[in-house]
């Protein structure tokens, strides 16, 4: 990427939708302002934008004013929308206008942790490649299966920017002060943060496998991966065992010794799981979520959930999610 030499300063509105993630937002803003500090100019320019133009509270309690609403905020070269918790259960006609007036003006749209499931939602994400934090990844593909969605830590598809929150968004920043004012700005601003090794935009998001369960057997690691993208129609023992080169019998013993649960145990527990994120993030029925976690029937699901977590699906899902 190149550096462009811009006089005027690149303005970018923070649309913070009530529960955004703080962390993510600051992994955003903060290398702008490091920008303007260490290079001595007025690089960018930013306002915080609010749904109904009054302070926001965020996941943690932390309240940041806002300046202007959808339709007070000025003329902008970038929105990022910076959303957590349930990004599934916003709906806000007003704000998904005013996103689309944007994009049709040639804004730059993007969105960071659950901002990416709100594009979505505004129509915005067709035909784009894009990422999202990953707890909200099955939600958002349950709902929008046609979406061309990815594990990546950031992706910039034209001009829509997604990005999977938490701490990527400094490394999205920084490829974005060194498209417009050269590398060696974007390094001091990273070193600023102490932020030195600078992850590409396809890095994974989670640790992992070995990192996630502290195995190292290539065995194991293969069986783990493999089930992980079989939820919706669990595989056998045997087609597990088979794939990975194993007996039906080392497969029991490897999971017994390594995982400290048995192969089934360990695949009910992954598929619970998903099916958890599910009813806290979308208004799927359970019955579909049932069948998209791999489970029978909504009885035995509901068995299953009920003995794993200690309650029924329908009160999971009137408890929420707890922001990110």
């Amino acid at each position: 990427m190149t550096a462009t030499d811009a006089k005027s300063p690149y303005r970018v509105a923070f649309l913070l939708i009530p529960g955004f993630a703080l962390m993510s937002y600051s992994s955003a803003a903060e290398p702008l302002r490091a920008a303007n500090l260490l290079s001595g100019r007025n690089l960018f320019d930013w306002v915080h934008v609010s749904p109904d133009g009054k302070p926001v509270e965020a996941s943690s309690g932390a309240t940041i004013a806002c300046s202007a609403s959808p339709g007070t905020a000025r003329e902008v070269d970038l929105v990022l929308v910076c959303a957590g918790g349930n990004p599934a259960a916003f709906s806000d006609a007003h704000v998904f206008a005013w996103l689309r007036r944007c994009d049709a003006r040639g804004v730059a749209i993007g969105g960071v942790s659950g901002g990416p499931y709100i594009l979505a939602r505004a129509g915005l994400m067709k035909e784009r490649h894009m990422t999202v934090h990953w707890e909200h990844a099955a939600a958002l593909s349950e709902d929008f299966p046609d979406l061309m969605l990815s594990r990546a830590l950031y992706i910039v598809d034209r001009n829509r920017l997604t990005c999977a929150g938490g701490v990527a968004p400094l490394d999205m920043m920084h490829a974005l002060i060194a498209e417009r004012h050269g590398n060696t700005l974007a390094t001091r601003v990273s070193d600023w943060f102490l932020h030195t090794d600078i992850r590409p935009a396809g890095g994974p998001q989670r640790a992992s496998l070995t990192e996630r369960y502290g195995v190292h057997r290539r065995e194991l690691i293969a069986a783990l991966e493999f089930m992980e993208h079989n939820l919706g129609s669990p595989q056998p023992r045997r087609a597990v065992a088979e794939r990975i080169g194993l007996s039906v019998r080392q497969l029991d013993r490897l999971f017994a010794s390594e995982m400290g649960v048995s192969f089934a145990e360990h695949y009910r527990m992954i598929r619970l799981e998903r099916a958890r994120d599910l009813l806290r993030q979308t208004a799927l029925p359970v019955t579909e979520i049932a069948l998209a976690c791999g489970f029978a029937s909504p009885g035995h699901f509901s068995t299953s959930y009920g003995r794993h977590y200690g309650l029924a699906p329908r009160l999971e899902r009137r408890k929420g999610v707890s922001p990110r």
